[in-house]
């Protein structure tokens, strides 16, 4: 398995197909593994980079505080381990707010965006969310902190509750304080007034009960000729509640794009 440490913190990636990049950034407090469907679709038309965040998955915890732009610096120094000069980014939530930094700071690099939340500033209540992250109870805290990004029913589902459970796998290695320091990086950093700027190809989709909808409606309406897509029923999580939803909107706009490469 992968590794890059070019910022000074071991980040843990996946690599899965071959052809024209595609960056996956999952979102707080999930891992890579919320892209598992969307993985194993695109990895047979794409070289697919699924990327675990600081303190997530199977990379570094890092408890001291740092801005979303050392994100930003992680994923690039994943890119540059892998040669990779240009791709298409998806992000969930915070991985959203990665890539509409990158989009916004490198468009060069950044063939299309594709924004799951799509807010372009972070939570405004960042502490009353990291007030429900504890050492003591961290599987049990993630995992209501999942379900609450979820739309009605799902956590409830059998697909729901298998899916939820793969991110607690790990809990007992996991550090509060290090998924803390996330929500609080994303928390720092308001995109807002340079949206209109931004040149590269945009779409922002969100949930029917996606906390981040009125946010990413603004996101689309701010970026020039970026589009907006609501995925009936889900939540904020969307990506993994209904990825053939997901799928049936992205593509076309990939192909609208001239960057799908599927059948």
């Amino acid at each position: 398995m992968p590794y890059c440490t070019s910022t000074g913190v071991r980040i843990h990636y996946e690599v899965s197909g071959e052809g024209e990049p595609m960056v996956l950034i999952h979102a707080n407090p999930f891992d890579r593994r919320l892209w598992m469907y969307q993985a194993a679709r695109y990895s047979g038309f794409y070289k697919v980079i699924n990327i675990d965040l600081r303190s997530y998955g199977l990379s570094q915890v890092v408890e001291e505080p740092y801005p979303l732009s050392t994100l930003k610096e992680d994923v690039l120094g994943v890119l540059a381990q892998e040669g990779v000069s240009q791709a298409i980014f998806m992000g969930v939530s915070v991985g959203s707010g990665i890539c509409l930094l990158t989009a916004l700071d490198h468009p060069q690099m950044t063939k299309a965006v594709v924004l799951v939340g799509g807010s372009p500033s972070g939570p405004t209540h960042v502490e009353a969310i990291t007030a429900k992250v504890r050492q003591a109870t961290l599987g049990q805290d993630i995992l209501g902190l999942m379900e609450s990004y979820t739309g009605p029913g799902f956590a409830q589902s059998k697909t729901g509750a298998w899916a939820l459970s793969q991110f607690i796998d790990r809990a007992g290695e996991m550090s509060a304080a290090g998924i803390c320091q996330v929500f609080r990086s994303r928390a720092g950093t308001d995109m807002t007034a340079r949206l209109p700027g931004l040149k590269v190809p945009t779409m922002v989709v969100n949930g029917e009960f996606d906390g981040s909808l009125e946010r990413g409606r603004l996101t689309a309406s701010l970026v020039p000729g970026a589009r907006h897509h609501m995925l009936a029923g889900t939540g904020h999580a969307c990506v993994i509640e209904d990825p053939a939803g997901f799928d049936a909107a992205v593509v076309p706009f990939l192909r609208d794009q001239g960057l799908w490469r599927g059948p």
